[in-house]
């Protein structure tokens, strides 16, 4: 796993030692399995951005404190300057670059997502709270509650998180969307 998923790891783990909880206890706060929230913490897997954004709120922490390791420190605004956002590359075929990351106890978490094209299957995921797309370059499949949707650029989706979703580049070209995540 890459070195920043590690160090995001290291930060589960200390926040969570920190908080004086178990493992269990952090997993069933957070609504995940044990497995999960130990692999998670492990830093041998990848850790969902959705899961990163729901400790924060379940702790009230500040999402980009565990994904950077730097607390924002704004509370009237946060200017983010073309490829400056705090960047989190989960794998090879998301990126994320956290919008927000300047901004004190924000209540949506806006990220802009690169998805490069692969062959592999729609990897699910699911979350509180609901979530907003809108596709900046190319063009991207959607899954989410069984539907298949395409957006091209410029579309825009909104759907209640807790309904597994994926989303895929297609045409073999990689996708830039706005993420919002609420």
């Amino acid at each position: 796993m890459n070195t920043q998923i590690k160090q995001i790891a290291e930060r589960l783990r200390g926040l969570r030692d920190a908080l004086d909880l178990t493992i269990p206890q952090a997993a069933e706060k957070c609504g995940v399995s044990e497995t999960d929230y130990a692999r998670y913490e492990s830093g041998t897997s990848d850790i969902p951005m959705s899961f990163i954004c729901e400790v924060a709120q379940t702790f009230d922490v500040e999402t980009t404190a565990l994904i950077s390791g730097n607390d924002p420190h704004s509370l009237a605004f946060s200017v983010t300057r073309k490829g400056t956002g705090t960047s989190v590359e989960r794998t090879k075929a998301y990126k994320y670059q956290s919008l927000a990351h300047g901004f004190r106890n924000a209540e949506a978490e806006p990220f802009e997502v690169t998805v490069e094209p692969n062959d592999h299957p729609f990897n699910l995921n699911s979350h509180s709270g609901q979530e907003f797309n809108l596709i900046l370059e190319g063009t991207m499949q959607v899954q989410i509650a069984g539907n298949d949707i395409t957006l091209y650029e410029g579309d825009s989706i909104y759907f209640d998180a807790t309904n597994p979703h994926g989303m895929k580049a297609l045409n073999g070209k990689k996708v830039k969307f706005l993420a919002v995540i609420i």
